[in-house]
């Protein structure tokens, strides 16, 4: 693999992309770094230490690589152009204009990118605001006696630079992400999202040995260490893991020449849906403690939410959790897999499934295949993203967003494998050795 690495930087157009991708890199985590106007920074160091970032928060914490409780330029961080994809992706299957867009080819897909960004700027802009006014109350380090000294100056002219701030600091994310995928490696998104949950590995599992008792801490930080072994080497095996259906072509005589004939597979991944799945149900579980932060109340049904659906070790918590998961790969499957387009464009073609009819018998084999996976694939997203929490829980407190919990592996895992995929065939193009050989 080294050898690898260093046959990739002896070839001069590769070694560009390689060093262009690194250098974006050092912008971005430079930009992390680099405190909004209007914030001091003392104070923020000050009680950054005792932020409980769990459900939403964390996510946006850790997608922002550490910067979004810094209330630095990029505090943000790529979580908009996530979500903007996100809702981008759902609103496709429900708008008849977009769907239109998607099978128009690369004009269309170019087209529905462009309005990714005007909605990646305008949720910029909603969620920089809730984080500066949020900020400025002091609800974001609610147990830190300066909390609401962080921002000292609290005029409107003030708000409003640092929003504004924040959400240039996202657009200039996504521009570098752009940059990466056009003039470095490719997948310049995936790449910055792998890069803010990376950085924030080396903190975490020293905070880990620092609250250790036995042996100084060496021995927790030992078994974090190799339960982050076992987990990346789960994820590797089940993300590789694929039903391949197969698929032949009819021989077809065109004048003189024949035409098909050929046989391929349509390849259907155990985990069709990602991380997805864990996003949604993370998002979703932290709407009733929003709800209670924001309202105040001390009625009973206040304090039930607070005891039971705001720390992630409660079992309701856990429960409702697992099964949030598992529905939402369903559904993430059912819209991003349609058996019915597939079997017609089949059709089509001229393309059949050996023992299965061409038409609505292939579409229902499709959908009876596809259900048969997803479920296993819907429960090891549901235990990849709870057995971290449940295990580490004595190490770290119970966040699903701790050091090899279930949404960071799952998308470390992920980019790196399709970062490693995209340099080995472009290796291959010159008749070099593959990472993987």
């Amino acid at each position: 693999m080294f050898t690898a690495f260093a046959r990739a930087f002896k070839t001069p157009d590769l070694r560009k992309k390689l060093l262009f991708t690194l250098g974006i890199i050092v912008i971005y985590r430079l930009g992390a770094h680099v405190p909004a106007p209007g914030v001091d920074y003392a104070k923020v160091q000050q009680c950054i230490d005792q932020a409980d970032s769990g459900g939403l928060l964390g996510l946006m914490q850790m997608f922002s690589g550490g910067a979004l409780l810094q209330i630095t330029i990029f505090a943000l961080g790529i979580m908009p152009y996530i979500t903007a994809s996100i809702i981008l992706q759902l609103l496709t299957v429900v708008i008849p204009r977009l769907e239109a867009l998607k099978k128009e080819g690369q004009s269309g897909t170019a087209k529905i990118t462009q309005y990714t960004r005007y909605l990646t700027v305008a949720l910029a802009v909603l969620q920089g605001t809730g984080l500066v006014a949020t900020a400025r109350s002091g609800a974001l380090f609610q147990n830190c006696s300066v909390g609401d000294q962080i921002v000292a100056d609290k005029s409107i002219f003030t708000t409003m630079v640092m929003v504004v701030t924040m959400t240039a600091g996202t657009a200039c994310v996504m521009w570098l992400g752009e940059l990466i995928t056009d003039r470095g490696i490719g997948n310049g998104m995936s790449i910055l999202m792998f890069i803010s949950i990376a950085a924030t590995f080396p903190g975490a599992l020293w905070a880990i040995k620092e609250s250790g008792k036995l042996a100084d801490g060496w021995i927790e930080f030992g078994t974090v260490i190799l339960i982050g072994f076992v987990m990346v080497a789960l994820v590797v095996f089940v993300e590789q893991a694929q039903r391949r259906i197969p698929v032949q072509y009819a021989k077809r005589m065109i004048g003189r020449r024949s035409y098909g004939g050929t046989s391929t597979y349509i390849p259907l991944k155990v985990n069709q849906a990602g991380v997805i799945p864990v996003i949604f149900a993370s998002s979703l579980l932290f709407i009733p403690s929003l709800i209670v932060q924001f309202s105040n109340s001390t009625a009973g049904w206040a304090t039930w939410i607070q005891d039971h659906f705001v720390t992630g070790d409660h079992p309701y918590y856990i429960a409702v959790y697992f099964v949030l998961i598992v529905f939402f790969a369903f559904f993430y499957v059912a819209i991003s897999f349609n058996p019915d387009e597939v079997a017609d464009n089949m059709k089509k073609y001229g393309g059949f499934i050996p023992g299965i009819r061409a038409g609505r018998p292939t579409a229902e084999y499709l959908s009876y295949v596809l259900n048969r996976i997803t479920w296993p694939g819907s429960l090891y997203l549901g235990l990849i993203a709870l057995v971290p929490t449940m295990a580490l829980a004595g190490f770290g407190g119970a966040n699903q967003n701790f050091p090899f919990g279930g949404t960071s592996i799952l998308i470390i895992v992920g980019v790196g494998l399709e970062t490693v995929k995209q340099i080995e065939s472009q290796l291959q193009q010159r008749n070099y050795e593959g990472f993987l050989r």
